[in-house]
C-alpha cells in the first residue's frame, strides 16, 4: 500500500523530501500540525522557544544523570572517551552549518518571501539543503578515515590507549551528525524565518530522546529475532546519539506541513539569494569554527588533568549553557526575525527599540540566574552526578562556579551578535569573535601552565565572554551614534545590578540555612531545597526590581494582582 501510494507521485516529485511530505498528509494529524505550525507573535514565540528549551534542558539532565551513574564512578576513561569523540564531528557541524545558517539565510529568505517571489525563496531552500547536505556528507567521511590521528594527537592526546581506541571508534559513529543536523537545521530555520516556532523549538528534546534510548536500551546489547547483533557496552549510547539524530530530522520534516514548500533536487547557482547566503555564511562560519576551536583546545587541555576531567568540564560546560539557551538563545531567536524586517524597512528607530528591549530582557533574567546558579552550584551538579562520588560532584561545581559570570556574557552575545546579523553584517562579530576566542585560548594556556587545573578552562571562558560583548556593544553603540543605548537603558542596567545584589545576599544566607549534605544522594531531597533556595532568591529579585521600578517586573505583579483580587472584585 505504501509502495503503490509513493509509486503514483509525479515524477519531479520523485525525491526523499517530497515522498515523506506527500505521504505523511495522508495521516490524521494534519490539523494538529497546522495548529503547530500557526504564526507566532514575538512573545508568544519566545515562551514557545523558552518552554521547549527548558523541556530539552530537563531531558538533558535527566540524560546525563543516567549516563553519568553508569559511568562516571565505574568507567571514568570511558566516558571521558565519549565526551571527547563529539569533538570533530560538533566542531563540522558547527563551523559549515549551525548558526552561520541560522543568521546568514533567514534576512534573505524573508526578503525574496516579502516581496512576493517565492520561487526564488523555494529555490534558495533547495539550494541550501542539497548543497549543505554533500558537504557535509563528504565532511562525515573524512571524519572516519582520520578520525584516528584527530583523537590521538588533535582532541585527547591525554587520554590512555584503551580510552583513546574507544574515542576513536565512537568518532566514527557520531561522525553521520553533521550530515542529519545540517538538512535538519535547514528546514527548522525556513519555519523559523515565517515565525513558525514550533516543531523547530522541539526537536532539541527528540535529539535527547533518542540519546536516553541508546543508554537505557542499546548499552544492554541489541537482539533481532534471537540474534545479537550489538554486544552493548558505552558504543550502545554513540548508537542512540545517531538514533536521536534521525529522530530530530523527521520531527523538523513535519513541521514543513502547510508552508508549501517546492524543493527540488537541483542546485540553483544563478540565484541571487543563493548568492547572497554564500557570500554572508564564510564569516559567520569561520566564527562559528574558531569559537568551537576553543572547545577543541580545552578538551585538549582537560585530557592532560587526569581521569574525568574531560568530562567534568564537559559537564560544568553543558550546565552553564542551559540557561544561555533558555534565556539569550531562545529570546534573541524570537526577536531576530522582527529585527531584519524593521532594518528591511529601513524604520532604524524601531529596531534601536526593539534591540534595546531584547537586551534589557535578557539582562534582567540573566543576573539573578546566574547569581543562584554560582550560590546553588552544589545543587545544580547533584542534578546530573549524584553516584556517591563527592571529588567528582566537587570538581564540577568549582569549575560551574567559575562559569556563572559566563551564563549571563553569552546570554548578551546571542542578541548583541544578531544586532549585527540583522544589518547583515557577519564580519564585524567575527572579528571580534577571532579577538575574544584568541584571548580565551591564550589565558587556558597561561592558567594550565600556572597549574591552575579544570576551574582555570572555567575562568578563562568567562573572562574571555565578558570582553567580547564589551566590544560587540561598543561598536553597535557607535555605529548608531549612540542612540541604541541610552541613558535611561544604562540608569535600568545599574538598578538591576543592584537587585541582583540584593538576590547574592539572599541566596547566600540560603545556601547556609538549607545546607546540601553528603547524605544528600536522591533528587527527592536536593530538587525541593534548591526550588526553595530559588524560589526565596527569585522573590527577592521580583521586590527589588519592582521597588527599584523596573519596568519588567510590573507584568509580573500586574499579573498576580489579577490573580489575587479577580475572586474578591
Amino acid at each position: 500500500m505504501i509502495f503503490a501510494n509513493i509509486m503514483n507521485i509525479r515524477w519531479h516529485e520523485k525525491n526523499i523530501l517530497c515522498v515523506i511530505i506527500i505521504y505523511m498528509r495522508k495521516f490524521k494529524f494534519k490539523s494538529v500540525v497546522a495548529l503547530a505550525n500557526i504564526k507566532l507573535s514575538v512573545k508568544s514565540a519566545a515562551i514557545v522557544l523558552a518552554s521547549s528549551t527548558l523541556i530539552s534542558a530537563l531531558l538533558g539532565l535527566f540524560r546525563d544523570r543516567l549516563l553519568n551513574s553508569y559511568y562516571l564512578g565505574t568507567y571514568p576513561t570511558g566516558i571521558d572517551a565519549y565526551t571527547a569523540a563529539f569533538t570533530i564531528p560538533d566542531f563540522m557541524f558547527f563551523i559549515l552549518t549551525s548558526g552561520a545558517l541560522a543568521v546568514s539565510f533567514i534576512p534573505v529568505f524573508n526578503q525574496r518571501l516579502a516581496s512576493g517571489n517565492k520561487k526564488s525563496a523555494w529555490e534558495l531552500s533547495s539550494s541550501l539543503i542539497n548543497l549543505l547536505a554533500i558537504l557535509t556528507l563528504i565532511s562525515s567521511v573524512l571524519i572516519m578515515i582520520f578520525a584516528d590521528p584527530l583523537i590521538r594527537y588533535v582532541v585527547s592526546p591525554g587520554l590512555d590507549e584503551s580510552g583513546m581506541v574507544l574515542a576513536i571508534n565512537m568518532t566514527r559513529v557520531i561522525a553521520m551528525n553533521p550530515f542529519l543536523f545540517s538538512i535538519a537545521t535547514v528546514i527548522t530555520s525556513i519555519q523559523q524565518a515565517v515565525g513558525r516556532f514550533v516543531f523547530y523549538a522541539f526537536a532539541p528534546a527528540i535529539y535527547n530522546i533518542g540519546i536516553i534510548i541508546g543508554i537505557t536500551w542499546f548499552t544492554g546489547g541489541i537482539n533481532l529475532f534471537g540474534i545479537q547483533i550489538f554486544e552493548g557496552g558505552i558504543m550502545g549510547v554513540a548508537l542512540g546519539v545517531i538514533l536521536g539524530a534521525i529522530m530530530q530530522l523527521i520531527v523538523s520534516l513535519i513541521g514543513l506541513f502547510g508552508l508549501g514548500m517546492d524543493y527540488e533536487f537541483k542546485i540553483y547557482w544563478r540565484n541571487q539569494g543563493f548568492r547572497s547566503i554564500l557570500k554572508l555564511l564564510p564569516a559567520r562560519s569561520l566564527d562559528q569554527g574558531i569559537d568551537y576551536i576553543n572547545g577543541i583546545v580545552n578538551t585538549n587541555l582537560s585530557s592532560r588533568m587526569g581521569v574525568g576531567a574531560v568530562r567534568s568540564f564537559n559537564q560544568a560546560s553543558a550546565l552553564h549553557q542551559m540557561p544561555v539557551n533558555l534565556i539569550g538563545v531562545a529570546i534573541s531567536t524570537a526577536f531576530f526575525p522582527k529585527l531584519t524586517e524593521e532594518l528591511g524597512n529601513g524604520d532604524k528607530k524601531e529596531f534601536n527599540n526593539t534591540f534595546r528591549q531584547a537586551l534589557r530582557t535578557i539582562t534582567w533574567i540573566s543576573l539573578p540566574v546566574s547569581i543562584i546558579a554560582f550560590f546553588g552550584r552544589g545543587y545544580v551538579t547533584s542534578f546530573i552526578s549524584n553516584i556517591g562520588n563527592n571529588d567528582s560532584n566537587g570538581t564540577i561545581a568549582s569549575i560551574l562556579g567559575t562559569l556563572c559570570i559566563a551564563i549571563f556574557a553569552r546570554s548578551i552575545f546571542h542578541i548583541a551578535s544578531r544586532g549585527f546579523y540583522a544589518y547583515q553584517d557577519t564580519k564585524t562579530p567575527f572579528v571580534v569573535s577571532i579577538f575574544a576566542i584568541g584571548l580565551t585560548i591564550a589565558m587556558s594556556v597561561w592558567f594550565y601552565h600556572l597549574g591552575w587545573g579544570v576551574d582555570g578552562l572555567g575562568m578563562s571562558q568567562s573572562i574571555g565572554a565578558i570582553v567580547e560583548i564589551i566590544i560587540l556593544l561598543y561598536i553597535l553603540q557607535k555605529r548608531s551614534r549612540g542612540e541604541l543605548l541610552d541613558k535611561a537603558f544604562w540608569r535600568a542596567i545599574f538598578r538591576m545590578i543592584f537587585a541582583t545584589i540584593v538576590t547574592g545576599c539572599v541566596a547566600f544566607s540560603m545556601t547556609k540555612f538549607i545546607p546540601l549534605m553528603v547524605t544528600d544522594t536522591s533528587l527527592v531531597i536536593t530538587i525541593p531545597k534548591f526550588l526553595l533556595i530559588t524560589a526565596i532568591s527569585g522573590t527577592s529579585y521580583l521586590l527589588a526590581s519592582y521597588f527599584l521600578n523596573l519596568k519588567e517586573a510590573l507584568p509580573i505583579f500586574q499579573y498576580f494582582k489579577k490573580i489575587l483580587f479577580r475572586n474578591i472584585k
